[in-house]
């Protein structure tokens, strides 16, 4: 005993002893580890404290204040206390030393405040407890107790206070309790019961209470105790059995009792009998309504927690701790459900088949409480199974399938089992309305209701047609409009069913793919847009109704983003078969999660595709569904936040459409509608979409990257454009672009989807673009007319002729009616047409078996006829009657209808493709590692290919052949001419070529051949010349119209009409045999019906070669005015142009390198203000450097340097201005400067006259060749002319003709040769004008004009000398004095002449009495200075003049100097050859002059005749008459038909002023040829300059007028 306390504490009690004994308390009762253990010792300790103090060691109270303090350690303290005491009691009772006695009692005493009275009473002896004053006699006390244990235990309770004997309820037991079996009736056990209850005086109320036990435990009579209870009631109080039931139920009301079944079984049965009410009964039942309400709230939040704590991020492992600690509370939660009495009653209801009291229970509960609880929702679909059963044998079982039958409820009170759809109406699915989501419990059943849908839409008749039906009403008899109404309200009722039960159900089954399946088997039975609103309704309503729903969609996106984070292309397999798992049961949720990923990240969308080869057929509506709702989301931006690119998300869905419709089996139907409905609104972002779908399912791409080898395949048949035309590889879209095309004519999309495109084209810019970003405008343009092309192509290739011809209207339909752009119009009506001709030409095959080729064609010819005769005539309406006096309907339809396929066969790319496929054949052989059949099966579809594609190149080949067979026949009526060629040319340009050449990469390359092609047909009235010219002439207007797209098929289009104009270019053998005696090439232009086969009248080659370098300089000059601008659409356009005809241009060094300068300063200037520019110059300038090695210097391009022989001749020829031109320079130079561009060239010349002289000495040279090339032509034609005048008269009437006709394509020409010598040409010109202003004057005079002209001629070639002696010295002045430059411009601007408030710049330089050589350098340091503000394109002069121009023009009258771009040590070795070049030239000039006066003579009238036209219409150019050749220059073509009258009328009025003119002036040139070389130079440059400064005022003051006018 004294091991707990040692002594020495005792001892040194108050010292320490206290402390340790609290100190040993505390570690004890701390110490709960050992319950047992620890309870035992502190016993022990509180013993050994109580003995010290019994036996006097210490006194009571120390020990009671100790055990004070220990008494709050544990809860139990004062009853260990108590038991120590208990236990001292006893021991000290025996002792005989009365201390110890006494020294326990003051120790309990002491204690008292720490036990209570009741322990210790319970505890201590009576005697002890009276010693304590606790009670007060111990006697007493025990005698008191055992009464009470007596009463407790031994008493009997009294009884039979109704002097009831318990015999009688013996007797009613057994005789409720005997075998039923017999006759019994309940009738005869009345009678004995009233007989007992009369005979033992047994309580009636009692009675029934035990006729209630009875039946509860004998369920199974029914029939016996229904019958029985309900004659008892009639001797009871209607509401006697109500509260005796009431009572029962009371009795479990415990929360630990439990309501037996049986009584719910007794009730419910009562109820439907109506032997009670349910009111009266419904108050009795626990829980209140209240509580019920308030736990269906709860379940609700709980569930809300639940999911918010899932959607949040977990970052530590403690809280995935606590969510799991979480769950299990909430498992136990739901382990541990109270006793619901009302819910037991329901299900009993439900049970017996009870249907109306239990759904006036339902009705009291919040909706779909009761069906939450699983054993209701058994019972309830058990119910359903019971009631369909009839019905679903006879329509719903699948063939084949047994099944197990049902049996009917017992009882006749249950509701009627159905037997037809209607009845279905009046109870089941009011049944399954309440069950909602819990019909998931029963699988089954699901499945058998979905069946008896599917029988029901098949019993309606075909879905479709009674859905379209729908609206209609039937006009028979009124039965069949009763069973139309019962129907619509049987297939509404069946889509509530849907949305508010199967879908929800579905939602809570665990991933039952074949539920999934069965339902679809429904769901494709209604129309796409029923079951796209459920699936709506089921994402974004269902899943907020119902708590186990919030969850299940909490947990179901919790799940997805699991997956989704560890989806890459490596476990696509493993990551797609959850995928499938999810999606069977909440796809919406589930791809609402994938499809916001895919938006975000786009490279998760191969995986994400191939992740979904799992899904259902269900799953996969649901996807197209929830694509569309992804696409049609109005939160979401369509335009990145530049506005100036479509958002990536929208890109991203896009693909992600197309990859998908392709792999999988979804219907296409909604989302072409919506891209329909989004074009109907005006939007035409979501083309997007339907671009990605038609390339992904029909492999048809458009792209503007085409090589010029897969442009070239996609002119062949279909197999080769397969094989060579697309990028990737075209495999396996049979079945995809079948799928596609039957969902567009199932649902009559195809026209209108087309229309819509093509309408929407123009929508763009002129409806949705008001806001928009330019570059944005162009990308949507650009997207709209490519996915028109792409389904276009689609439709053409994949619907059959007859499904074509149905669906497409006639053309002029198409563009009156439907208002579709023309182009747009014949793109969809071309492929009608060759399906017609082919079937019409089969037919007429067919009927005449003829095999002969010549047959042949002439029915190919003949179902032309057939098929485009209505065509004429349609498209005659198109367009102004007047358009059809220059090209035939015949033409435009021809043009329009025909395509690359129908002109030539790509032979090189049919050859390529051949030996693609022996190459890879022979791969094959090689291949040791290919097991044999499969070698052979590749050898086999190699071979295949091989054959399909030759014999696809021998059909097309026939095909052309007969095509050009038919051109030919029809080219004589193509071109009519009424007004003139110039007004056809301008027509076929506008109509044809313009519009169509940038409509898609093949037309680009179509518009080429075919001009080509009426070319080579030697068409009548059609100029070959003038239309290259006016194609070449002026890019920039059309170049800065186009869109990217445009501009990149527009930059195709030149580079083919480039190639062509080349290989004319590159050999004159090609060139004679092409063009030499064709009529495109015919320089006069006589009056229609002349033919062109004379010799003379032909440009020939050298001429054409001018006419060409023209051409290019023409290019450079657009190219360089667009790069100059600083417009962005103007730059990225001609870049992109550029980049396409690099091929073919430049081909001279100089005009490269003007452009070179010109691209490297994009490059420097938008490097960080526009990247996309920047990246499109640094493009083009790397491969323009590539190119530099192909560039030859200008004299190679075209020769240059003039025998002299003829060059005066040449001169006069052509006229003041004509300097350079070539015969067809002569005939109408004039008419060649047309166009308001080249006069304002001639202004800026002369302004920069000085600068030009020097660049002369380069530039001029060639020009005088040009005019040499063609002298001696020319010296022909006037000895023709002579021949063929007979009086002055006849002359003016030919030239009266030729004028009108020939001039366009002189123009044409003429340019060139100006845009070179221009000063010379504009001198000649002034003086001329000048002459002719005064009135005629004596010969001498007119020899002296010509000698001063000759004179003048070799003055310009000496200042040419003396500008580059000074040349040097004006590069030091440069820098030295730069307020010599401030001078010459303060001079050339004094020199404006004001014109109707207008300035108009006078030809500053060439005016001013400066010498020559100083203004030439100042002018040249101008230039120099100006480079980096308007720089130059080149060393040609004729170059800058046209930037100057177009400046002019807009009127800015800069006088704008540009400096040569060679290095300076180059310009002086170049002026130095070309000084030398020129004083030989001047040499031999005055030789030939001499030598051919005499001819001059003779043909003097003649060359009269010539000057005073060119002069004549210098004057009509100068008033703004005469017509520009330049189809882009004018703002539209349509002006230059006007123009063209205006010179006819012009030319007339003028012609007898001419003559006089003409004569006059051919009499100067002579003298100014004989005259000496000798006369004073310097004075006759006075009088030069005089008389420019005079004529030129006025001349450039018109011409400012009119480019002015032009640019406003």
């Amino acid at each position: 005993m004294a091991g707990a306390i040692p002594a020495e504490w005792i001892k040194n009690w108050e010292k320490g002893g206290k402390n340790e004994f609290l100190q040993l308390c505390r570690t004890l009762s701390e110490n709960k580890s050992h319950d047992n253990v620890g309870f035992r010792d502190i016993q022990q300790v509180l013993y050994e404290l109580a003995c010290h103090v019994v036996r006097g060691n210490l006194k009571h109270d120390q020990a009671s204040n100790v055990l004070g303090d220990v008494i709050e350690f544990r809860e139990d303290m004062p009853s260990i206390l108590a038991d120590v005491f208990c236990i001292l009691d006893i021991e000290t009772s025996c002792l005989e030393e009365k201390s110890k006695r006494d020294n326990f009692t003051q120790l309990v005493l002491a204690c008292l405040y720490l036990v209570s009275d009741t322990v210790l009473k319970e505890r201590l002896d009576p005697e002890t407890l009276e010693s304590l004053g606790l009670i007060k006699q111990s006697q007493q006390f025990n005698q008191k107790s055992v009464k009470i244990k007596t009463k407790l235990f031994y008493k009997q309770q009294k009884f039979n206070l109704l002097r009831e004997e318990n015999e009688g309820y013996a007797k009613l037991i057994a005789e409720l309790g005997q075998d039923l079996s017999g006759n019994i009736t309940s009738d005869l056990i009345l009678e004995n019961i009233k007989s007992l209850i009369g005979c033992f005086n047994l309580d009636p109320n009692r009675v029934l209470d035990i006729i209630l036990e009875v039946y509860e435990c004998r369920p199974e009579y029914d029939d016996f105790f229904v019958p029985l209870i309900e004659s008892y009631m009639y001797m009871c109080e209607p509401q006697t059995l109500c509260h005796i039931l009431g009572f029962k139920f009371k009795f479990y009301q415990d929360p630990s009792g439990e309501t037996p079944p049986s009584l719910y079984r007794v009730a419910a049965v009562l109820l439907q009998h109506n032997l009670i009410d349910l009111e009266d009964l419904y108050v009795h039942l626990l829980p209140g309504d209240n509580a019920i309400i308030e736990e269906h709230k709860r379940e609700i939040v709980e569930a809300k927690q639940i999911v918010r704590k899932l959607t949040m991020v977990v970052l530590s492992s403690e809280k995935t701790e606590e969510k799991e600690k979480e769950k299990e509370k909430e498992e136990e939660k739901t382990e541990k459900p109270p006793d619901n009495q009302k819910l037991g009653l329901l299900e009993a209801l439900l049970k017996i088949g009870d249907w109306q009291h239990a759904q006036s229970i339902m009705d009291q509960m919040p909706p779909f409480y009761a069906t939450s609880h699983k054993p209701i929702a058994i019972a309830l679909c058990q119910l359903v199974h019971v009631t369909i059963e009839p019905l679903y044998r006879r329509v719903g079982v699948p063939k084949g399938a047994k099944g197990s039958p049902i049996s009917s409820l017992p009882n006749k009170r249950a509701p009627k089992q159905a037997d037809s759809f209607e009845d279905l109406r009046k109870e089941v699915f009011n049944m399954l309305c309440y069950l909602g989501p819990h019909l998931s419990h029963d699988p089954i059943l699901f499945a058998k209701v979905v069946r008896l849908g599917k029988a029901f839409m098949k019993e309606v008749g075909t879905t479709k047609k009674f859905i379209s039906d729908r609206m209609v009403k039937f006009q028979s008899d009124g039965s069949k409009q009763e069973d139309k109404e019962k129907m619509e309200i049987l297939f509404s009722c069946l889509l509530s069913i849907t949305d508010q039960v199967l879908l929800p159900s579905l939602s809570l089954m665990d991933c039952n793919a074949c539920m999934s399946e069965e339902l679809w088997g429904m769901f494709k039975t209604f129309p796409y847009q029923y079951r796209y609103r459920l699936y709506g309704q089921w994402k974004n309503e269902t899943y907020n109704s119902h708590p186990l729903l919030v969850k299940v969609k909490a947990q179901t996106i919790d799940r997805a983003k699991y997956i989704m984070k560890r989806l890459t292309k490596e476990n696509v397999k493993p990551s797609g078969r959850q995928i499938g798992k999810l999606s069977h049961s909440n796809p919406t949720i589930l791809f609402d999660y994938i499809l916001s990923q895919i938006q975000k990240y786009d490279n998760l969308i191969t995986p994400v595709v191939d992740s979904l080869k799992y899904l259902t057929s269900l799953n996969y509506d649901v996807l197209a569904y929830c694509i569309i709702e992804a696409l049609a989301n109005p939160e979401k931006e369509r335009m990145k936040h530049d506005d100036t690119t479509i958002s990536s998300w929208l890109q991203s869905l896009a693909s992600f459409c197309g990859a998908v419709f392709r792999k999988y089996p979804i219907e296409l139907a909604g989302l072409l509608q919506y891209v329909a409905n989004q074009l109907k609104a005006g939007k035409s972002f979501d083309l997007l979409i339907l671009k990605e779908v038609v390339q992904k399912m029909a492999g048809i791409e458009i792209t503007e990257e085409m090589t010029m080898e897969q442009l070239e395949a996609m002119t062949g048949g279909e197999q080769l454009k397969a094989e060579g035309g697309y990028f990737g590889q075209i495999r396996n879209t049979k079945k995809s672009s079948q799928r596609l095309k039957d969902a567009l004519l199932d649902h009559d999309l195809a026209l209108p989807l087309c229309l819509l495109m093509a309408q929407q084209r123009n929508g763009v810019i002129f409806q949705e673009g008001g806001e928009k970003h330019l570059k944005l405008v162009g990308k949507l343009y650009d997207q709209c007319h490519d996915t028109l092309v792409q389904f276009g192509g689609f439709l053409a290739s994949n619907l059959s002729t007859e499904d074509y011809i149905k669906r497409v209207p006639s053309i002029d339909v198409l563009c009156n009616e439907f208002h579709t752009p023309h182009d747009a119009a014949f793109f969809l009506s071309r492929p009608m047409y060759a399906h017609h001709i082919s079937s019409k030409y089969d037919e007429l095959k067919k009927a005449e078996k003829g095999n002969k080729q010549q047959h042949k064609v002439h029915k190919y010819i003949t179902s032309c006829e057939l098929v485009m005769a209505p065509v004429h005539d349609a498209v005659i309406s198109l367009h102004l009657p007047k358009v059809w006096d220059d090209i035939s309907p015949q033409f435009y339809a021809t043009f329009w209808s025909l395509t690359m396929y129908d002109l030539a066969v790509p032979h090189s790319s049919y050859d390529r493709e051949v030996n693609k496929l022996k190459v890879q054949m022979k791969a094959i052989d090689d291949n040791q590692e290919m097991p044999p059949n499969k070698k052979k099966k590749e050898k086999e579809r190699c071979t295949a290919l091989q054959d399909k594609l030759l014999e696809e190149e021998k059909k097309q080949l026939e095909h052309v052949q007969r095509v050009l067979q038919r051109l030919k026949l029809e080219k004589d009526n193509w071109l009519l001419a009424k007004s003139t060629k110039n007004e056809t040319i301008t027509k076929f340009l506008q109509l044809c070529i313009f519009p169509r050449c940038i409509f898609s990469a093949i037309d680009a390359v179509y518009c080429a051949h075919f001009v080509e092609l009426v070319h080579q047909q030697k068409t009548p009235n059609f100029s070959t010349l003038l239309c290259y010219d006016r194609v070449f002439s002026d890019i920039i207007y059309t170049v800065a119209s186009c869109t990217e797209n445009e501009a990149s098929r527009y930059g195709r289009f030149l580079c083919c009409m480039l190639e062509t104009v080349t290989r004319w270019h590159s050999d004159r053998v090609i060139y004679e045999k092409e063009c030499g005696n064709y009529p495109g090439f015919l320089t006069i232009l006589r009056a229609t019906g002349f033919d062109g086969g004379n010799k003379a009248d032909q440009l020939d080659y050298e001429n054409f070669r001018h006419v060409v370098h023209k051409w290019h300089y023409k290019l450079t000059k657009a190219s360089v005015h667009c790069l100059e601008t600083g417009e962005y659409t103007h730059i990225r356009n001609i870049l992109i142009v550029l980049t396409k005809i690099l091929p073919w241009y430049p081909k001279v060094l100089n005009l490269g390198q003007a452009l070179e300068r010109r691209v490297h300063k994009i490059c420097q200037e938008e490097k960080e203000k526009r990247p996309d520019l920047y990246a499109l110059a640094m493009g083009y300038s790397g491969q323009l450097k590539s190119r530099k090695p192909f560039m030859i210097p200008e004299n190679e391009f075209h020769h240059k340097d003039p025998p002299a022989r003829n060059a005066i001749a040449a001169t006069v020829q052509n006229g003041p201005g004509g300097a350079g031109m070539p015969t067809s320079l002569t005939i109408n130079t004039a008419k060649l400067e047309e166009s308001p561009a080249e006069e304002t060239e001639k202004l800026k010349e002369k302004s920069q006259g000085a600068v030009k002289v020097i660049n002369k000495a380069v530039n001029t040279t060639p020009k005088v060749t040009t005019s040499n090339g063609n002298s001696a032509s020319n010296s022909k034609i006037i000895k023709e002319k002579d021949d063929k005048e007979k009086s002055g008269k006849e002359k003016d009437k030919e030239k009266k003709e030729k004028i009108p006709a020939a001039t366009p394509e002189m123009k044409a020409l003429g340019k060139d040769g100006k845009d070179k010598p221009k000063e010379e040409r504009v001198n000649k010109d002034d003086k001329a004008r000048e002459i002719k202003e005064k009135t005629p004057k004596s010969d001498k005079e007119k020899e002296k004009a010509k000698k001063e002209e000759k004179a003048s001629k070799e003055e310009k070639s000496k200042t040419v000398v003396t500008t580059v002696e000074s040349k040097s010295a004006a590069e030091k002045e440069r820098e030295k004095e730069p307020s010599r430059e401030k001078d010459v411009a303060k001079d050339m601007k004094s020199k404006e002449i004001t014109k109707g408030g207008e300035k108009i710049p006078v030809a500053g330089s060439l005016k001013s009495p400066v010498p020559r050589s100083e203004t030439s350098e100042s002018e040249r340091e101008q230039k120099r200075r100006k480079v980096d503000t308007h720089s130059s394109p080149s060393h040609s002069s004729t170059v800058k003049d046209n930037l100057n121009e177009l400046k002019d023009s807009s009127a800015k009258h800069y006088i704008n100097h540009t400096t040569p771009t060679l290095s300076k040590s180059k310009e002086r070795e170049v002026d130095k050859k070309d000084l030398d070049k020129s004083r030989e030239r001047s040499r031999e000039r005055e030789k030939k002059e001499e030598k051919d006066r005499k001819d001059r003579k003779r043909d003097h009238s003649n060359s009269d005749r010539e000057v005073p036209q060119d002069s004549a219409k210098r004057r009509k150019e100068e008033n703004g008459t005469t017509g520009s050749s330049k189809h882009s220059k004018s703002e539209s073509p349509s002006d230059s038909p006007r123009s063209n009258e205006k010179e006819k009328e012009k030319s007339k009025s003028k012609s007898s002023g001419k003559e006089k003119g003409d004569s006059i002036k051919a009499e100067k040139m002579e003298k100014s040829s004989s005259g000496s070389k000798k006369e004073s130079r310097h004075d006759k440059e006075k009088t030069e300059k005089k008389e420019k400064r005079e004529s030129a005022g006025g001349k450039e003051e018109k011409k400012h007028h009119k480019s002015s006018d032009k640019h406003r």
